[in-house]
């Protein structure tokens, strides 16, 4: 069996979907390691890199296509619409693709691989329980999105993070709000207080009151009475219009007087929430920052754009989508382990094995068999329901040519 390494062509992508340290455990699992040539050259690492530790560089992208039965991407179509639309032809019927597609952000793209009999799993799909954690690539680029926020608000804020007591007289610390306590916002809290800033957070959610509060944040608590607001898949429901426009007036109180504000919440598949309106903004200091994780899908700010630095009223707002991208080494590391985690689970013998009674597997398969297979997909398609064998026999190969 063979898997492929393809090199990225995201504009600006410079993560890779494995790293010369993840080669190993796959070939052990039986598996030949294939690298297009150069595909890690933007994290860093050399086709020698991967020729040491086991792989075959191959020379071109269609060379790799054509040999695979598994083609590993960080954005796989979905995630990456033009560039990737190019790839549409090297496919072939039941080879495997695996990486982040922006399923519920772009379903049709699901379709179009489905159409060309791919089989398709999405990573963001992955289910958030505790035997999936090492396969969680959302939680992985939420953690390193986190810190970059922080750092990006540390470099354009005028003033320093941490409380100083110099000769030259005292230095107040700066005052941070992060706003979402998902694992972005949590890690944009602990490396707000590791440079020593003064931290409040808010979350609609008032069970992770304890989680911020453990990090030596002050947990912000608004007067909205939402009981129980978090859904299934621990992301906070949606508020009635009348709390959202509280949230927003007490939101704005708070915003006023923080030096740095981090906006982290985001529902894949949705717009996410305006927090901080405009007037919020007009309202804080001149030389504030507003730093928008969720600057992709419309932003927590009224007045963020995305991959845009935006000064109004003297505060900086940024809006980046891809922070992970800037620390290529440690993202593809951690893209790597969930990903060949996630293959090694694929693997049974040697072989794949897509067994649909696994809740691993059965989420995050998107498509096969030239159909959406995932319900949640079909339903947003409009495509009505599907019924999935219980079982599919092992796959031995599917490419052209010995494995």
């Amino acid at each position: 069996m063979k898997v492929a390494v393809v090199r990225e062509t995201f504009p600006g992508e410079r993560r890779v979907s494995l790293v010369p340290a993840a080669i190993v455990p796959l070939t052990k699992a039986g598996w030949q390691v294939l690298v297009e040539t150069g595909a890690g050259e933007a994290a860093n690492f050399s086709d020698e890199d991967f020729q040491s530790a086991g792989a075959e560089i191959v020379g071109n992208r269609h060379a790799a296509f054509e040999q695979a039965d598994v083609v590993l991407q960080v954005r796989c179509l979905g995630a990456n619409l033009e560039a990737g639309r190019e790839d549409l032809d090297l496919v072939r019927p039941g080879q495997v693709l695996i990486g982040m597609c922006d399923p519920l952000g772009s379903p049709e793209a699901v379709r179009e691989l489905a159409d060309k009999q791919a089989t398709l799993f999405a990573m963001e799909m992955i289910p958030r329980i505790t035997r999936a954690q090492s396969m969680d690539i959302l939680s992985s680029m939420a953690t390193i999105a986190g810190y970059k926020a922080v750092l990006q608000s540390a470099d354009r804020l005028p003033k320093l993070f941490p409380m100083l007591m110099t000769a030259a007289g005292t230095l107040v610390a700066a005052k941070v709000l992060v706003i979402g306590a998902g694992v972005a916002g949590l890690q944009a809290i602990a490396s707000s207080r590791r440079l020593g800033a003064v931290v409040q957070a808010y979350d609609v959610r008032a069970v992770v009151k304890e989680q911020i509060e453990s990090l030596g944040a002050k947990f912000v608590e608004l007067d909205l009475d939402t009981g129980d607001s978090e859904d299934k898949g621990g992301y906070a429901k949606q508020l009635s219009d009348e709390q959202v426009k509280r949230q927003q007036e007490q939101l704005a109180d708070i915003v006023a007087e923080c030096d740095v504000c981090i906006a982290t919440a985001a529902i894949p598949g949705r717009p996410s929430p305006l927090l901080v309106t405009a007037d919020a903004v007009r309202r804080m200091r001149s030389g504030s920052v507003i730093v928008d994780l969720a600057a992709e899908r419309g932003g927590n700010c009224e007045l963020t754009q995305a991959d845009q630095i935006v000064v109004e009223h003297g505060v900086t707002i940024l809006g980046p989508t891809n922070l992970p991208s800037e620390v290529p080494q440690h993202a593809s590391q951690m893209v790597a382990k969930n990903l060949v985690t996630f293959l090694l689970h694929l693997t049974n013998e040697g072989k794949l094995d897509i067994d649909f009674k696994d809740e691993i597997i059965r989420d995050t398969l998107a498509a096969k068999d030239g159909q959406v297979q995932n319900q949640r997909l079909r339903d947003i398609l409009e495509l009505g329901p599907l019924t999935l064998p219980a079982t599919t026999p092992p796959i031995d190969h599917l490419a052209s040519g010995d494995s």
